[in-house]
């Protein structure tokens, strides 16, 4: 099959981190954080019942997001960098769209080539000294069926639509006529491995290129 557009989710997809994890992880919350971000990839509860508890608690702030970022960078799953490469320079357009909070996302996207107005996340809300607010709470991808709004937006333009990503919010794209690749290279998930069109368990997130070229 050929797509015009393939979309990946970031954490545990692109980067074996799970963002909001490490973020708590950092300010020693990461049991209680990492339960609630299980609960919603597993499909046992809502996006939007953990997503405002979560940021409450850990309340990040700039520095924790250039932190995030570089962390993002580094833990760059292998094959991530060749893959996007394969499919830029086959005509193929790339967004990535996350849960995870855009700003600490853009400079893995930069290093990818992939401009900013393709990231799809959610937006932090920042004072001016840098000391955590809020998040964009009107931002659909901070609650449940938010991927598959924002694959709907691109499918008004491009015929074929492809997501790859680890979690039930992936999955949720499948709901916008988009090909759901399920990523089990970082976490296997079964509800991804029993709703995903194809499943993919190889560590190099390349194993996705024969399905999607």
């Amino acid at each position: 099959m050929s797509f015009d557009v393939i979309c990946f989710d970031c954490d545990s997809t692109l980067s074996r981190v799970e963002g909001i994890d490490e973020l708590a992880r950092r300010v020693d919350l990461f049991e209680q954080v990492a339960a609630l971000t299980n609960a919603a990839m597993n499909g046992d509860l809502a996006l939007e019942a953990v997503y405002g508890e979560r940021l409450a608690l850990i309340k990040p702030d700039q520095a924790a997001i250039d932190w995030l970022a570089d962390l993002y960078i580094r833990e760059m799953v292998e094959g991530v960098s060749d893959t996007i490469k394969t499919l830029q320079d086959n005509g193929k357009l790339i967004h990535i769209i996350s849960g995870g909070l855009r700003q600490a996302i853009l400079p893995l996207a930069a290093l990818l080539g992939i401009a900013e107005d393709q990231v799809h996340a959610v937006d932090l809300l920042l004072d001016e000294n840098g000391d955590y607010l809020d998040f964009a709470r009107h931002s659909p991808l901070a609650v449940s069926g938010g991927k598959a709004r924002i694959c709907r937006r691109l499918r008004m333009h491009h015929s074929s639509l492809a997501m790859v990503g680890d979690g039930k919010t992936d999955l949720e794209a499948k709901l916008a006529g988009a090909y759901m690749i399920g990523f089990g290279g970082v976490v296997k998930r079964p509800l991804v491995q029993e709703q995903a069109d194809v499943f993919v368990s190889d560590a190099s997130l390349a194993a996705i290129l024969p399905y999607v070229l």
